[in-house]
């Protein structure tokens, strides 16, 4: 997805990433209520790493994605569960 970055627009880009990852993640996500935290762990980092993506950081950058997913103004994945 990194290669398509170039060729549009930060809106366009912003959108498609959101279409093809979080709706993943936000789908039947009901399902996933009562799991153990290290079962969502994975899914908590692949919004993390979707958060870079949209703010083009690097792998390297750990120590801002913290606030990556709040400057989106996302739920962490738990909290996504637990709204449903």
């Amino acid at each position: 997805m990194r290669q398509i970055r170039r060729h549009v627009g930060q809106e366009v880009w912003t959108r498609l990433v959101l279409a093809v990852v979080t709706t993943r993640l936000d789908y039947c996500n009901s399902l996933l209520a009562g799991l153990l935290d290290s079962t969502l762990e994975p899914l908590q980092q692949v919004q993390n790493c979707t958060a870079r993506l949209i703010l083009n950081l690097r792998q390297r950058d750990y120590v801002t994605v913290t606030p990556a997913p709040q400057q989106l103004h996302w739920l962490p994945i738990q909290a996504r569960i637990q709204n449903y």
